[in-house]
């Protein structure tokens, strides 16, 4: 299995994501990322996956099972926690754009339908993980405890400052002891170039998935537009380079009877926990609300 995926490999057409479970080699956890034109409706038929509607850039309209949300959306994903729409399996999906927008629908594929529903941003908890240059956004808009409407999806949003590090500790959610919970994860990278606000290919990062019994062991340099693929293992940490903030989607589905994003540290480096009690948050953090980027970026 090929668990990086550089921008490029996944494009649909015009389209920068298309990835099935059959092309990822498992079972149960997609992402598409779509562009709509202003003026040019797209529709998306779900079939067996129930999705999340997340603007990256832009807002839109979704229209499904008669319902219509409006999408505010925001500049990039550095710039505003968004608000979202669910949408069930077996649907027809049409999206639309006044200005242009960019999309991304993390998907799962579930049993049971569901209704469509709304997800204002003032609702999304923004959570600050970790401490000192672990520091990092946790955006929890569509995990257990907070947004319960779904069978099988879970997914957040992760922001990095430049030069911290997230994912950290390393840990995993697999069937091997002592997790709790089996889920397929992606992450989906954004990184911003200079201005620390506009996605773009001229910074990088840094990401690690590894196995104890050294069947994955993975290090690679993740830019702007990448996904990775974690079927099974540690992962972590992710590093945003100096100069260039981080960004990514998780998405993680799996084969059990509820939703969990349950996971378990690598207990080599699960001691670091114990030292944020200790560690000062990094100021710039959080690096964004549901109002917009805070003035202290």
């Amino acid at each position: 299995m090929t668990l990086h995926r550089p921008l490029g490999t996944l494009a649909d057409h015009e389209d920068p994501v298309l990835l099935t479970p059959a092309a990822a080699g498992w079972s149960y956890t997609g992402l598409r990322v779509l562009l709509i034109h202003p003026g040019a409706p797209r529709q998306v038929d779900t079939g067996e996956f129930e999705a999340f509607v997340l603007p990256l850039s832009g807002g839109c309209v979704v229209e499904v099972d008669g319902e219509r949300f409006e999408l505010a959306g925001r500049d990039s994903v550095f710039t505003r926690v968004t608000d979202f729409a669910y949408v069930p399996r077996d649907a027809t999906v049409t999206l639309s754009s006044e200005h242009g927008a960019e999309v991304a629908l993390p998907m799962a594929r579930c049993e049971r339908r569901l209704t469509p529903r709304y997800g204002p941003a003032e609702n999304v908890p923004v959570e600050v993980r970790g401490a000192g240059n672990a520091s990092r956004q946790v955006t929890n808009f569509g995990v257990p405890g907070v947004w319960e409407h779904a069978d099988r999806l879970n997914a957040c949003e992760l922001i990095t400052p430049d030069g911290n590090w997230s994912s950290y500790p390393p840990h995993k959610h697999d069937e091997t002891e002592p997790c709790e919970v089996v889920n397929e994860e992606v992450y989906y990278f954004r990184i911003a170039g200079r201005d620390g606000v506009t996605p773009s290919r001229e910074g990088f990062g840094l990401h690690r998935t590894y196995t104890e019994d050294g069947e994955l062991d993975e290090d690679v340099v993740v830019r702007d537009g990448d996904v990775f693929l974690i079927p099974r293992g540690y992962h972590g940490p992710c590093v945003a380079a100096p100069g260039y903030p981080m960004y990514y989607l998780n998405v993680l589905a799996g084969p059990g009877e509820a939703r969990s994003m349950a996971f378990c540290d690598d207990p080599a480096h699960g001691w670091v926990r114990d030292t944020w009690a200790h560690q000062r948050l990094d100021p710039r953090c959080p690096v964004t609300t549901a109002e917009g980027r805070r003035e202290s970026q």
